[in-house]
């Protein structure tokens, strides 16, 4: 069954779809039922972490001795995305308490440090395994169940869908990742989003205003949360687009523009790069390594950074080697340079740099004069 929920993005009507760990739920929750009441299931819904219900057909719906697996269909709405299509397995079977989960075949194993799972671990990021843990939970509860599960998600195509990801290069080998924080995939057309920005941007320049927060996306806008002096200022949302929204933000007459990142994307812009989407340009540890270089970091510490699978894996290498600091320095430097340079004077602009793991971890020296002024004027 198609999932009927839309987006309007640049004046276009697109479909949006349900994320892998949305399925690895559904299909958890199914076999789980279908283990418990004996009878087979052949629909299954839950809510996602968005708030919007999904509801799918079960398929490929096997028993064993204690056992149950079945499938759901991976549904990527109008988005561009590989596991469009692939079936998400789930094989459940009873265990005297508590909620294993583990990945099977086609699902990636976690082989370098910095990613949402430890090494060893299958990579089944954190919100789809609250997700498939919450559903199992809710299937005990409605059968009076006190027991657990062994809960094994798998791909059949998870190795094949790999070699067109990032995955190996992240460090995940073996197959895909279960992901998604919102549950919903919203489809990113890249010329309808950046209609959208503009679109957005003249709104805002219309009610006359003149400050602007940008951010790329929700890890922006939740780590803004933490700052309340930047609470009531308009904000944007450019996904990859930073070098497009600074021009809108010209046009639109803006006098202060403070971008908020997170350092995975915002250190790409240290390099120039304006379109921070990995299919364009994904250089991240070679400008960390760059600039630790530059400030003085030994030839096997620039080799170890290089070698990182994130931006977080990077940062953690400079602090054993008590260099965070310095080349935090360096790089808001040269994103500052280029954010002036990309503005080209019709406005203020700058920066403040996060970390999900580590928190604030610096501003640009126009990020800094920004929220000085904003809070003068609070």
């Amino acid at each position: 069954m198609s999932f009927e929920h839309y987006i309007v993005s640049g004046g276009e009507k697109l479909r949006c779809g349900y994320t892998t760990g949305s399925c690895a739920a559904l299909a958890s929750k199914a076999a789980a039922r279908t283990l418990l009441s004996g009878q087979d299931s052949k629909t299954e819904s839950l809510v996602t972490p968005k708030g919007l219900s999904v509801e799918v057909d079960i398929l490929d719906l096997k028993r064993g001795d204690g056992w149950v697996s079945c499938a759901v269909r991976k549904d990527g709405g109008d988005d561009i995305d590989a596991t469009d299509g692939a079936l998400i397995y789930a094989e459940v079977s009873k265990t005297p308490v508590g909620i294993e989960i583990d990945g099977g075949k086609g699902v990636g194993r976690v082989s370098l440090r910095g990613l949402d799972q430890p090494v060893g671990h299958a990579a089944i990021n954190s919100v789809p395994r609250r997700m498939i843990k919450d559903a199992a939970e809710e299937v005990c509860r409605k059968y009076a169940y006190e027991g657990g599960f062994k809960i094994i998600i798998s791909v059949p195509q998870g190795e094949e869908i790999a070699k067109r990801t990032l995955n190996r290069k992240l460090g995940i080998e073996g197959g895909i990742s279960i992901l998604g924080t919102s549950g919903i995939v919203e489809p990113q057309s890249l010329e309808a989003l950046v209609a959208s920005i503009e679109i957005e941007l003249r709104v805002i320049g219309e009610k006359g205003e003149k400050n602007l927060i940008v951010t790329p996306g929700n890890y922006g806008e939740n780590f803004l949360s933490t700052l309340p002096e930047l609470e009531g200022f308009p904000l944007i949302k450019c996904s990859n687009f930073f070098g497009d929204t600074l021009d809108f933000a010209a046009q639109q007459g803006m006098e202060n523009v403070l971008m908020v990142s997170h350092m995975g994307k915002l250190v790409k812009l240290a390099g120039g790069i304006m379109n921070t989407h990995s299919r364009f340009a994904d250089c991240r540890t070679e400008l960390f390594a760059a600039h630790a270089a530059l400030s003085g970091a030994s030839r096997f510490l620039v080799e170890k950074i290089m070698a990182s699978p994130t931006s977080d894996a990077c940062i953690e290498l400079l602090d054993s080697a008590g260099l965070r600091d310095k080349v935090m320095e360096s790089l808001l430097y040269k994103i500052q340079e280029h954010l002036s340079h990309r503005s080209g004077g019709a406005y203020a602009v700058g920066a403040i740099a996060f970390s999900n793991k580590f928190g604030l971890l610096g501003m640009t020296e126009g990020g800094r004069e920004i929220l000085e002024k904003w809070r003068d004027k609070a």
